[in-house]
């Protein structure tokens, strides 16, 4: 049934928010410089990095992503603690497609009944236009859903451009296909089926809840006993008890999972509020007050039962507890952007052999050094060998030691080309007639020479030892 109210509005506003902002976004802009991609929100496999607005993220920085997952379990966790399956009923992309494909129907078949008529009439042209019409849509929804997908991964305009000419990689034209079946499938067919059988939020979440978690709710100690309305009167004037509840049934109806709320709680019911709004438009209609069917504890209904005023406790020790930690990793991720650094360095010590003997008694050390300039531009670095003892050389093969260096036996100049990474073999030679343990410790440090930050790894320099 077509279902209107303040619960249905909300869910209407936030689909159209979360679809244009999943839809516009890839078209977005944002100025990064010259030589650097210009699209607002990116995964630029080719650079091997992605971007969201100001901020640019490399494989090296894996964290921010780990910390944005555990954010997003967790607000769900404080979610379901507040109003139990919220996720579900208003934000879920399910919920959010199925609403989108359902409006489409009901635009273009009309309300249930019809729906129903429609569906058992022989197939003629009004059939055939109507069922047409609305699987044409359907499918052009499915398979913008599957464009807009895409469109994270390359830039946006170009990525339309050679989708609509043949010129794409053949990978986007099977992504768009498997997307827009999913989409066409799942929101189009399947509906409700994929929250009550396939998704396992719901057995995750009844066990997550309490007693103190708002849920849609219907208050029986108000609706019973039930009866027809003209029962429900005739019962009032015999002196009789007599619930608010009409018998209807359009609770029932407006219910996306067909969960008859009056029958108490059920792992069914995605939480989203129409029914609510179908019982308060029916309350309306009777002269009666609205919030039948409202979001409630089963503690409020026993302590209105005994006489007691409600009581709703959203503060309580797991919201804090959830909101500390969304509060607390948010703090660190924020933490580490704000002294992000430009510069890396990863050091791999040779394992094959771990030490070469030279000519004059000394030993020698084989590195892989990996060298990483976040920077736009290039940037020249010192690399150097700190904790050997005195005699001891630094060399980088490929490379030759400048007239600075010279003077210097543990430190060479390099650069690395802007925005990108760098792969060189570092040699450390000891002294001879130094003795050694077999392990002693020692680093890699790499100073950016035109902004002075500074990069330390420990490693240790290996020997025979005594």
């Amino acid at each position: 049934m077509e279902v209107k109210g303040r619960f249905r509005k909300i869910k209407w506003a936030i689909l159209f928010i979360t679809l244009g902002i999943y839809y516009f976004t890839p078209f977005i802009r944002w100025d990064r410089g010259p030589l650097l991609p210009d699209q607002a929100v990116l995964v630029d496999f080719e650079r091997k990095r992605g971007y969201f607005f100001f901020l640019e993220i490399w494989p090296q920085e894996v964290y921010y992503l780990a910390g944005l997952l555990i954010i997003a379990s967790v607000a769900l966790f404080l979610m379901n603690a507040i109003a139990g399956r919220l996720w579900c009923g208003y934000l879920c992309p399910q919920t959010v497609w199925t609403d989108l494909f359902f409006r489409v129907e009901s635009m273009i078949e009309g309300d249930r009944r019809k729906r129903i008529a429609l569906d058992k009439q022989p197939w003629n042209a009004e059939k055939i236009l109507k069922k047409g019409t609305k699987h044409f849509i359907w499918l052009m929804i499915a398979w913008w859903t599957g464009g807009a997908w895409v469109l994270y991964f390359a830039d946006a305009p170009t990525l339309v451009y050679d989708l609509a000419t043949g010129q794409a990689a053949m990978s986007a034209y099977v992504w768009i296909g498997i997307l827009t079946f999913t989409t066409y499938s799942l929101a189009g067919h399947m509906r409700e089926q994929v929250c009550v059988y396939m998704c396992p939020w719901p057995r995750i979440q009844a066990a997550l809840t309490d007693e103190h978690a708002l849920n849609v709710t219907y208050r029986y100690d108000r609706g019973e006993p039930r009866g027809h309305l003209k029962e429900s009167k005739k019962r009032l004037a015999e002196g009789l008890p007599a619930g608010d509840c009409i018998d209807c049934n359009q609770c029932f109806y407006a219910c996306p999972t067909g969960v008859d709320i009056r029958k108490g709680a059920q792992l069914d019911c995605i939480q989203c509020g129409l029914c609510i709004d179908a019982c308060d438009t029916i309350m309306t209609k009777v002269g009666k007050p609205t919030g039948l069917i409202a979001y409630d504890t089963d503690i409020n209904i026993e302590r209105r039962e005994k006489g007691e005023e409600a009581v709703y406790r959203l503060i309580r020790p797991r919201t804090v507890i959830y909101t500390a930690i969304i509060a607390a990793i948010a703090g660190v991720m924020l933490y580490m952007q704000l002294n992000r650094s430009m510069t890396d360095l990863s050091v791999v010590h040779d394992r094959n052999p771990l030490y070469v003997q030279q000519s004059d008694g000394g030993f020698r050390n084989g590195y892989a050094l990996r060298l990483l300039n976040k920077h736009n531009k290039e940037q020249a670095f010192t690399l150097s060998v700190e904790g050997m003892p005195t005699g001891t050389t630094l060399e980088v093969v490929g490379i030759h030691k400048s007239a600075a260096d010279l003077t210097k036996d543990t430190q060479i100049s390099l650069s690395v080309d802007a925005d990108t990474t760098r792969s060189v073999r570092a040699l450390v030679f000891s002294p001879a007639g130094v003795e050694l343990p077999s392990s002693k410790p020692m680093s890699f440090k790499l100073i950016d020479s035109e902004t002075g930050e500074t990069t330390v790894v420990s490693d240790f320099f290996r020997a025979p030892g005594k």
